[in-house]
């Protein structure tokens, strides 16, 4: 069987699907890498909303990804920018998206980490955004999970300099109950971000970043890194106080930052590892058993793909994310919340599906083909 796919150039081109899946287990959590995959909520499909409504989740088929993300070994970072923070589902949903997630983590005894931002406000002073963190810190830490402090566009556009992060971060630190994650997103990802902590120069940035670490290294688990900039990961990474874990957030060079060097290596917190879960667990078990060119020859592959999701504009890569699990049977449609399903072209949809294909990513070959199939002849390619 083949499937003809539009190029680049409004023209078609045929592509011939593999015809078996790369069989890949469940597993146990890993020993030498901590891997969190930030996942993508399942929209409810039925729902009669606007890209202006509040989101509508389908709860059963968002959780039931997560516990096949937590059946493979693989921690769970929730309500992240994965899961549209900022692009679709709004701080209601993200707390009842924590509550749930949190209780079903309890269930199967996954691990799971949440976001803590401020989106319950679009701007405000210093005190307001202080207390919108708060808020949102309570309702993680009340869930019983990890909290991640993620960037913040209303700090981004209130503070004037390092000043105003040195002290809202200061002060979340000191009250948080337990050691919590850094996040620093970088542009790319939200172009509201644009000169977080006080600088657009990223050198005067990291000082800060770091001064804030340093502060409280007691209460900084770890910082997730979502530059894609492998050698600034790098010297950051080597820079911070012992005990402080990197979680590399770059989607660009996971397999060399994970896999690490003779001074250093970073753990994981990716969106990618959403399609890829089974496939990037199976790799750090390798990893596990001291075989880091196994490691690298099973990972490595996947970065075409990953660099193609998340091609400028990088903050649309949630569309191929869900794409990728429709055609992989965790959910019936291809729906997202906020409409989001529209963000990319069925040029970029198309060589996700055959990078994922020639992956061996789709549990069910024939299944994902007919799928995207459907999708194109929405789109008046007939087969």
């Amino acid at each position: 069987m083949t499937i003809q796919l539009p190029d680049a150039h409004s023209g078609l081109r045929t592509y011939e699907p593999r015809t078996e899946p790369l069989v890949l287990s469940p597993g146990t959590p890993f020993t030498c890498r901590t891997v969190f995959s930030a996942a993508h909520v399942v929209a409810d499909p039925y729902a009669d909303v606007s890209p202006d409504s509040s989101a509508a989740v389908d709860w059963d088929a968002t959780l039931a990804f997560r516990r096949h993300l937590w059946s493979h070994g693989l921690g769970v970072a929730e309500a992240m920018d994965t899961a549209q923070r900022g692009m679709g589902l709004d701080w209601a949903g993200a707390a009842e998206l924590i509550s749930r997630s949190a209780a079903e983590a309890r269930g199967v005894g996954g691990r799971i980490a949440c976001g803590v931002g401020t989106d319950q406000i679009a701007d405000g002073s210093l005190s307001e955004i202080r207390a919108a963190y708060e808020e949102q810190l309570a309702v993680v830490e009340e869930a019983g999970a990890q909290p991640i402090l993620m960037a913040s566009r209303a700090l981004a556009a209130a503070a004037s300099g390092p000043e105003e992060y040195l002290e809202i971060y200061g002060h979340l630190l000191r009250q948080s109950a337990e050691p919590v994650i850094l996040h620093w997103l970088g542009p790319m990802f939200d172009p509201a971000l644009e000169g977080y902590w006080g600088s657009a120069d990223l050198d005067a940035a990291t000082e800060t970043f770091l001064e804030v670490i340093a502060a409280h290294p007691d209460k900084v688990d770890g910082i997730k890194v979502s530059l894609l900039d492998a050698g600034r990961e790098i010297d950051l990474r080597r820079r911070l106080p012992h005990g402080v874990r990197c979680y590399t957030g770059d989607d660009f060079h996971y397999p060399e930052l994970i896999a690490g060097d003779g001074q250093g290596f970073s753990h994981a917190l990716l969106g990618i590892f959403d399609p890829l879960g089974p496939l990037a667990a199976e790799a750090v078990r390798l990893l596990d058993t001291a075989d880091t060119a196994g490691f690298r020859e099973l990972l490595d592959p996947t970065v075409e793909l990953s660099r193609h999701l998340f091609q400028a504009p990088t903050r649309f890569y949630k569309t191929g994310v869900v794409l990728l699990a429709w055609l992989a049977g965790h959910q019936s449609h291809f729906t997202m919340v906020g409409g989001l399903q529209s963000a990319r072209s069925l040029p970029h949809l198309a060589r996700a599906y055959e990078l994922a294909d020639g992956l061996g990513l789709f549990p069910d070959p024939e299944l994902a083909e007919e799928r995207m199939k459907t999708l194109l002849s929405l789109y008046g390619v007939n087969q």
